[in-house]
Parts: structure tokens; C-alpha cells; sequence
């Protein structure tokens, strides 16, 4: 009898794909550092954000952000990039405000439609081998043009009941910050501690090792294109229950934003190299860098240079990091 094995790990050799807990430590290490840093100053600036109002009043925001980055993640996750995730988020959003309301069968039919579309995207990209960013650039046309022809200009009414769930909140704990948690928890022990999100991770990092356990690369690339939408709709669905409206550009900012978020929390573009903690922390650094320039008074016209210099900062740090672990290896 016959047995498959796993392909393996990323950055490993000669052992199961499934990590120990230790050897994720080092990519989300430094950006949860720097969350931590740039939180602290906020706090040290204006302490009333460390109340649980002040909490809800900055990280909220940061929600759907978050989730536009995990869906990044996993693209970039199959070795790929999206550069349609702004306009597909600004879809939903649409499709949310307008669609859900006046037809709530037809609008879910509709969220659904997106997610197949997507899946026939990453089909369309791992079986025919074409870039990538040419079919995700291509089809943020598409996503824009869409959300215009159903609305033209920013409108629309979202139900209570979502701006109800999306602002939820309890006495003890923000509800902003459960939310975060359990998210991360969720899809950090699916990704890098299951079977199959071994499987999704080597799609991108070792396709003939996934081939050999008897795993379609296709099927597996074609998942994480389908996370990817689902988590895109989460970001609509967020954008959607703070702002109580409809808008087609509301989350064109995430496109560079989400890539930004994936690389500062340790993700590489060699596929299956990302970290969900580190993900999430380089979301909150990208979107947290803007809430500190604002309270310290940097001007609008050069808030996108401080941002730009930041990230580059943290950047090098990784890079310095991963050298010095490089060097102790060699010795």
C-alpha cells in the first residue's frame, strides 16, 4: 500500500510541510514589533486611545484593510500578485449597498458570482500560465466598470442588520479587537498547522512536491483564489457597515496598500513564503502609519513620502534580521 507525503515547507528540507510553531516566529516578529511601536506612540501622543472607545475609534477602520491583505496574502501565497483586489472590493461594496437591499436573493446570487469569477481567474491563470498581473489588472477594469454601471456615483443604503454585525462591540473587550483575534487565530492554524493549507502553501513554493503527494496544483492554486475573494468580500462587507454606503472607489488605495501589508509581515513573492500573523501586523503598520502622521501634524502632501520612508525602514530591518539568522547558520 502506497503512501503520499506532503509537500515540503518552504525554506525546509527532508521534513513535513506542517512547521514547528518556533520557525514562524522570525517573519512576524519584527512587524508585530513595529505595530507595537507606532501604537505605543499614538498612546504616548493622545492617551485616550488606549481606552477602549479610543481602541474601536482607530482600529476599526483598519478592518477592512486587514482582511484586503489577507486576501493579497494568499495570492501572493500562489506565487502570483492581484492588482484587482481594490476594484473587487469596491464591487462588493456596491453590490452591498445597492443589490443586497433592493433584492436580497439577487444580491447574495450576485457576492456568490464573484467568487466563481474569481476561481475561473485563478483557473484561467494556473492553466494557461499567463502573468498574473496582466489577468488581475485586466480584470480590475471589469470589477470598476461593473460596480459603475450599478453605481455611478457614491449612494446606496446598507441594511442595519450588517452595519449592526460590523460595529458590534461588548463592555469587556472592544469589539474590534475580538474580531482581529479570532481572524488571525482562524486562518493562522488553517494556513500553517493543517493538511490542506500545507498543500495551498506548497502550490506556490513546491508544485512538483504537491503533484507527487497526489494534490492538484491547479485545484490548490485555484483555492487560494477563492480565500482570496471570500476575504475580499469581508473587506467589502466592513467598508460597507462603517461608511452606510456604496462608493466603486472606496478601496482603490488597497491594491499598493494590501501588497505593501504582505511584504512588511514577512511574505516574499516567491510563493508560499507568508506569514498570517506577520500579514495582519504589516496591515496594522501600513495602516497605522497614517493615524500617527495625522497626530503628529505631518501634512497630507507629504503623509504618503513618511509612509513610503517607514516602510522602507522596516524593510531593511527584516533584511538585516534575516542575515544576521543566515550568518549564526553558517557558524
Amino acid at each position: 500500500m502506497s503512501t503520499t507525503t506532503l509537500p515540503e515547507a518552504p525554506g525546509t528540507t527532508g521534513r513535513a510541510a506542517r512547521p514547528p510553531l518556533t520557525s514562524a516566529i522570525g517573519p512576524w516578529l519584527l512587524p508585530s514589533l513595529a505595530a507595537l511601536i507606532i501604537f505605543g506612540l499614538m498612546i504616548a501622543l493622545r492617551p485616550l486611545v488606549a481606552s477602549p472607545t479610543g481602541l474601536t475609534l482607530v482600529l476599526a477602520p483598519l478592518i477592512p484593510l486587514v482582511f484586503a491583505v489577507l486576501a493579497q496574502m494568499f495570492v501572493i501565497a500562489a506565487g502570483d500578485i492581484d492588482l484587482g483586489i481594490g476594484s473587487f472590493i469596491g464591487l462588493a461594496n456596491v453590490v452591498i449597498a445597492v443589490v443586497l437591499p433592493a433584492n436580497a436573493a439577487g444580491g447574495i446570487l450576485f457576492l456568490v458570482g464573484m467568487v466563481l469569477a474569481y476561481a475561473a481567474m485563478g483557473v484561467l491563470i494556473a492553466v494557461r500560465g499567463l502573468p498574473s498581473i496582466v489577468v488581475t489588472l485586466g480584470m480590475s477594469f471589469v470589477w470598476l466598470g461593473v460596480a459603475i454601471l450599478i453605481l455611478p456615483t457614491p449612494g446606496g443604503t446598507v441594511s442595519e442588520g450588517i452595519v449592526g454585525f460590523v460595529r458590534f462591540n461588548t463592555p469587556v473587550v472592544p469589539g474590534v479587537i475580538i474580531v482581529l483575534t479570532l481572524v488571525t487565530a482562524i486562518v493562522a492554524v488553517f494556513l500553517h498547522r493543517s493538511k490542506y493549507g500545507a498543500v495551498l502553501r506548497g502550490s506556490g513554493s513546491n508544485p512538483e512536491g504537491v503533484r507527487r503527494a497526489g494534490w492538484s496544483v491547479i485545484r490548490a492554486k485555484v483555492g487560494l483564489y477563492v480565500l482570496a475573494a471570500i476575504f475580499g468580500l469581508l473587506s467589502g462587507l466592513y467598508l460597507s457597515g462603517q461608511t452606510g454606503g456604496g462608493d466603486p472607489y472606496i478601496a482603490q488605495s488597497y491594491v499598493l496598500l494590501s501588497i505593501a501589508g504582505v511584504i512588511v509581515g514577512g511574505g516574499t513573492f516567491r510563493g508560499g513564503e507568508v506569514s498570517v500573523v506577520g500579514a495582519v501586523a504589516g496591515g496594522l503598520v501600513v495602516g497605522l502609519l497614517g493615524s500617527l502622521l495625522q497626530f503628529i501634524g505631518v501634512q497630507s502632501s507629504f503623509q504618503a513620502a513618511a509612509q513610503g520612508l517607514v516602510l522602507v525602514l522596516v524593510l531593511v530591518l527584516r533584511a538585516v534580521a534575516h542575515w544576521i539568522r543566515k550568518a549564526r547558520r553558517t557558524l
